[in-house]
């Protein structure tokens, strides 16, 4: 896998519901007094699109279109960041639909062409690029591209006449091969989703990016919610998928996807996130940073088939590491932003407000393993975490995968454990104060906190149950911390890991009795 660089696409990037009592032309009309230059009318349905993808998969692959490369190589990052879409011509700005589209230009990092449409009853018309459509200086060589180059992405704005000026607010972005994001609960974008992930830190093996080729924007007849369709096409698979999407405090997609493999696919990656993660209270080089803390996620959260709640601490690994979480038919994962104090962070981009984001599958997955990749990063440009399921089928050429998911990007896991959950993991020198440090042994405090824990009697303690692949715990105990918020607690233990560099597995979790009082913690040492 690719560390991701996305820092220039936040800064630059930082609808649908058709109106009652309008047909097909009644929209047009609506369009095409909004300034938007149309293609003629094609018949369009899912299911077609679906059959079109089927089709593809048994041809040789072509990619996606590359529009005037002469001159779209040369509108590099600044050039591109002075081109600003004029929000009079957004899908929508008049109405029918409730929230407004815009689009994105092509540039030097997005030059592959992204056919737009929109959805007219059963027919599509393609929305043709057009430069009135844009702002730019008057010397920007993006005016000599050509009439219908084509858009490299869309933004979903927020609702006509809602609390926020939709011209300045969006809540949805497709920019970037199979990438797409959405805002939080607490208004902030940050980690991505993509279609699929294919070959993924598989050695030997390049990660293929294949590329969202087209987009369909249909005007369901619904307040809070917009369907987009989109075509996906690489090397090794051709899909059609279906995202409805839903605005209410956070943002909800419910996805359909229907994969036709061209290629044996060695990591077949499903409901992938990205996220960056470069240091947080658990480990942080002296002086690498001014900040306390600089992630969009600081934890990989599992709800396993079989009732389980683990937290994996997200790691900087010295070097490329892909942890498998076996499972059967697991009821969600997520990357989580759990960490969310200002204070800890210090930073005017407000990471404390980045959202969470879970994946659910509203159907059967089978066998399978969610698979979390670690890559290692010196910066916060990089998206350099992926979480995802893997099915234990092979991913064979000829093949065809169908499933459903939901993501909530929202500023918490959508269903909560009534466990204790971790709040936090530090690590330092084993031993006790005021002895000499034995060499090659590893302090961890783990910090929990929940309603469990408020309601353990006076005077008892919960008990650590701890498991570690290889080494010797000592120095065990629990405590109370001593800041008067009830029910926090940590766990607090030695680790002698032994000879060697390989990274050290551990469980964690608190009970009392036959009672387990928190979920699981679960960490990856990396003895150095």
């Amino acid at each position: 896998m690719r560390a991701f660089d996305r820092r220039s696409v936040l800064k630059a990037a930082a609808a649908i519901g058709f109106g009652a009592g309008l047909d097909a032309a009644g929209v047009s009309e609506a369009l095409a007094q909004g300034g938007l230059k149309l293609g003629p009318a094609r018949p369009f349905s899912y299911d077609g699109l679906k059959a079109a993808a089927k089709r593809m998969a048994v041809g040789p692959y072509v990619g996606p279109q590359r529009p005037a490369p002469d001159i779209v190589g040369k509108i590099n990052y600044e050039a591109w960041g002075k081109i600003a879409f004029d929000m009079d011509h957004a899908l929508y700005a008049d109405g029918p639909g409730r929230f407004p589209v815009s689009f994105f230009h092509l540039g030097m990092f997005f030059q592959k062409a992204v056919e737009m449409n929109v959805v007219e009853g059963a027919s599509a018309r393609e929305i043709i690029y057009d430069q009135s459509y844009f702002t730019m200086p008057e010397d920007s060589i993006a005016r000599n591209l050509p009439q219908g180059a084509g858009f490299a992405g869309l933004r979903i704005q927020e609702p006509r006449g809602g609390a926020l000026d939709w011209r300045k607010n969006d809540w949805v972005a497709f920019l970037g091969a199979d990438y797409f994001r959405a805002i939080g609960a607490l208004r902030q974008y940050g980690l991505s989703a993509r279609a699929v992930a294919i070959d993924v830190a598989v050695a030997g093996k390049p990660e293929e990016f294949p590329d969202f080729t087209k987009f369909y924007i249909d005007g369901a007849d619904a307040d809070d919610s917009l369907t987009i369709y989109a075509l996906l096409e690489g090397p090794s698979l051709v899909g059609a998928c279906r995202f409805v999407m839903t605005r209410g405090k956070g943002v909800i997609m419910d996805i359909d996807q229907v994969l036709y493999l061209r290629a044996d696919i060695a990591r077949f990656g499903i409901a992938p996130l990205t996220t960056m993660y470069w240091f947080s209270e658990a480990k942080k080089e002296t002086a690498v940073d001014w900040r306390p803390e600089v992630h969009d996620s600081d934890g990989l959260a599992m709800w396993t088939g079989t009732g389980e709640r683990i937290w994996r601490p997200l790691n900087n690994p010295p070097r490329i590491v892909t942890s498998s979480f076996g499972d059967e038919n697991p009821r969600g994962f997520g990357l989580l932003q759990r960490d969310r104090n200002f204070d800890h962070y210090l930073d005017g981009v407000y990471y404390d407000r980045r959202p969470s984001l879970w994946a659910e599958p509203t159907g059967h997955w089978g066998k399978g393993a969610i698979e979390l990749v670690e890559i290692p990063t010196d910066d916060e440009i990089h998206d350099n975490i992926v979480a995802m399921w893997v099915p234990d089928k092979p991913a064979a050429a000829g093949s065809e995968t169908a499933l459903s998911y939901r993501l909530y990007w929202e500023a918490d896991e959508p269903f909560p454990t009534d466990l204790a959950r971790v709040v936090a993991t530090r690590l330092g020198n084993g031993g006790q104060p005021g002895l000499p440090r034995p060499k090659g042994v590893r302090k961890f405090m783990v910090e929990f906190s929940g309603p469990p824990l408020v309601n353990l009697p006076f005077g008892v303690k919960p008990e650590a149950v701890l498991w570690a692949s290889r080494g010797t715990f000592s120095y065990v105990f629990t405590e109370p911390v001593p800041d008067d918020v009830p029910g926090h607690w940590r766990a607090q233990f030695d680790l002698a890991a032994g000879a060697g560099t390989d990274p050290v597995e551990m469980r964690l979790f608190l009970r009392q009795g036959d009672k387990v009082l928190s979920e699981t913690w679960m960490f990856q040492y990396h003895p150095f």
